[in-house]
């Protein structure tokens, strides 16, 4: 089999846990079908996935994702806060530089309440510039400052929205360490509304640079934020089809809820009665396996 050139292939990060399983599945769905690669490979930081589900992923997308499942050590991130709707897999990426191999260079990682829209290529590709991550913010300015209170950061950076994070992992390598984010976590336990945001963006803000949020992690309250405050140049639906790549439903607005409000709904709409020909067309639906 020939060698496939670096360049043609996607490095994907996700961190999850088999509970979002057909999410994860939707995601990826709509990254084969518009993220612009012929290839990707799909790390998977997990603690509790099954080979049954692991074999049924790979037939879903077979020849499109290979997928590398880590386990994550139980002790990795004991004694950090959790709920249900923040389990411990968000704490992962934090860690995604010491868990993945070191041939890797760069890493996007992704929700999986994300649905790709359109290629990834020119955010992938982004210079980082010395920067430890590329990311986006959804707070505007008077939130900073509040976000910068709560945390005891000592500099006014913008807060980061972590579900879009492209990764410099040779950077990360070099400067991160498990321990200061552990000891940051211990102190500001109490204080952490959005764990894993709060701590990356406390800690390393400053060596975050900043993409177009309406480009690369667009949610329904950030679409009515800009229209809000430009009334002459309000953006619609098809300047989002034609412009943004990454549509986040981040937050307790889902599509898949009953009670969702929003616009944005319909890619989601489109993936589930348009996206899964693919997955059809290569055998077994991974999601299925769970209740199988």
């Amino acid at each position: 089999m020939e060698k496939r050139k670096p360049e043609e292939t996607l490095n994907l990060l996700f961190c999850v846990n088999r509970k979002f399983l057909s999410l994860f599945v939707s995601c990826l769905t709509s990254i084969a079908r518009s993220g612009g690669y012929g290839h990707y490979d799909a790390y998977v930081l997990h603690s509790d996935f099954a080979q049954p589900e692991i074999d049924a992923l790979g037939r879903d997308f077979l020849g499109t994702v290979d997928f590398h499942f880590i386990r994550v050590p139980e002790t990795l991130f004991d004694g950090f806060p959790e709920t249900s709707r923040y389990p411990k897999q968000i704490y992962y990426r934090l860690a995604a530089h010491l868990l993945l191999p070191e041939t890797l260079e760069r890493i996007l990682y992704l929700d999986v309440d994300t649905v790709i829209i359109n290629p990834l290529k020119e955010l992938y590709e982004t210079d980082f510039a010395g920067n430890y991550y590329i990311g986006c913010t959804h707070t505007r300015e008077l939130l900073t400052k509040i976000n910068q209170a709560r945390l005891h950061s000592e500099k006014a950076v913008s807060y980061i929205n972590t579900g879009v994070l492209l990764l410099n992992l040779p950077a990360l390598r070099e400067n991160v360490r498990l321990e200061d984010i552990r000891d940051y976590t211990n102190e500001r336990k109490y204080a952490l509304i959005l764990p894993d945001q709060d701590i990356l963006t406390a800690l390393y803000g400053d060596k975050v640079k900043l993409a177009d949020t309406m480009r690369y992690n667009l949610s329904d309250r950030i679409l009515a934020f800009y229209n809000g405050n430009h009334p002459r140049e309000r953006v619609d639906l098809d300047w989002v089809r034609q412009n943004s790549v990454v549509i986040h439903y981040c937050g307790k607005n889902k599509p898949w809820n009953g009670d969702y409000t929003g616009v944005l709904g319909v890619f989601y709409r489109e993936l589930m009665e348009k996206g899964y020909q693919y997955r059809a067309e290569h055998g077994q639906s991974a999601a299925g396996a769970v209740d199988s």
